[in-house]
């Protein structure tokens, strides 16, 4: 399984751009989507991932998805897997008693008039993307929706993409049941569970996956944000080449501890902005 995108979602998508660019991060304007209800931003890696930043067209617009997260600056809302055929993934989804649908289309239009064509197909109940990630299958070349972006990638830069989805939740092991029996086939197993590697947060990693669970042990910022948004995702994590590297040209956090033998920084203006985007390595 591989990270197509991840979303963030907020009231003014200029705010959104210019915190990311304070990071570091300047993002590519992308268009408004084929419902007339958002338009995105989008900081392409050069592992082919990217981190959407979506928000309504107009102040007064409503938008159809991730509304709550929006319209109350939520930050993380949704992550997205590329897969070569919806139409199965959905059909293993319900043969596993999981809620499916798909695959329908979509599309957006580019600042310079491309039409961008995709597929989309959505498990679970929840928001699309909340807690089990949404499908997405190009039409148009994959190009069209996303190239790297200038500022994170080239020859000298160190960010490799989007490799990790920390998803908030209240039940580890009742949301462990549901991604083992839709992913069981693929051998995922029993989740490796940490206490100590985020403070207030339990932890729990599927080995081999780009997933990770998340749920409060008290009371703070997580089980806050479960109060307003639910499960959804939290955070997301972006692999750089050298983490040393990474701190001296992003702001950075002090490192921490994290799976795997590796190091996790939180970059600082974007958690200021409650937007929990963290880069790892070693």
């Amino acid at each position: 399984m591989k990270i197509d995108h991840v979303s963030v979602g907020g009231r003014d998508l200029h705010r959104l751009e210019e915190a990311f660019a304070d990071a570091g991060m300047r993002t590519d304007y992308g268009g408004p989507h084929s419902s007339g209800l958002t338009k995105m931003s989008l900081l392409g890696f050069r592992n082919g991932s990217y981190i959407e930043l979506i928000s309504p067209t107009q102040p007064d617009s409503r938008p159809d998805i991730w509304r709550k997260q929006i319209e109350e600056d939520g930050g993380p809302c949704a992550w997205a897997i590329e897969v070569d055929d919806i139409g199965a993934e959905v059909a293993a989804a319900k043969d596993a008693g999981i809620p499916a649908t798909g695959p329908d289309d979509y599309s957006r239009t580019r600042p310079d008039g491309v039409v961008v064509r995709w597929k989309l197909g959505f498990l679970g109940g929840d928001e699309p993307g909340a807690v089990l990630p949404f499908l997405i299958k190009d039409i148009t070349p994959r190009e069209y929706r996303v190239k790297p972006s200038a500022s994170v990638s080239g020859d000298d830069r160190v960010l490799r993409g989007v490799t990790m989805v920390v998803i908030g939740v209240s039940d580890i092991p009742a949301t462990t049941k549901v991604f083992r029996r839709l992913y069981g086939r693929y051998g995922w197993g029993e989740p490796q569970v940490r206490k100590d590697l985020w403070e207030g947060v339990e932890l729990a990693r599927f080995a081999g996956s780009p997933v990770t669970l998340a749920a409060p042990l008290g009371k703070g910022w997580l089980n806050d944000r479960l109060g307003r948004f639910g499960p959804s995702p939290c955070a997301f994590i972006v692999s750089a080449d050298d983490l040393s590297t990474a701190s001296k040209r992003y702001p950075l956090e002090e490192s921490r501890p994290w799976f795997d033998g590796e190091q996790v920084g939180w970059v600082a203006p974007l958690k200021k902005q409650g937007i929990m985007v963290g880069i790892s390595g070693k």
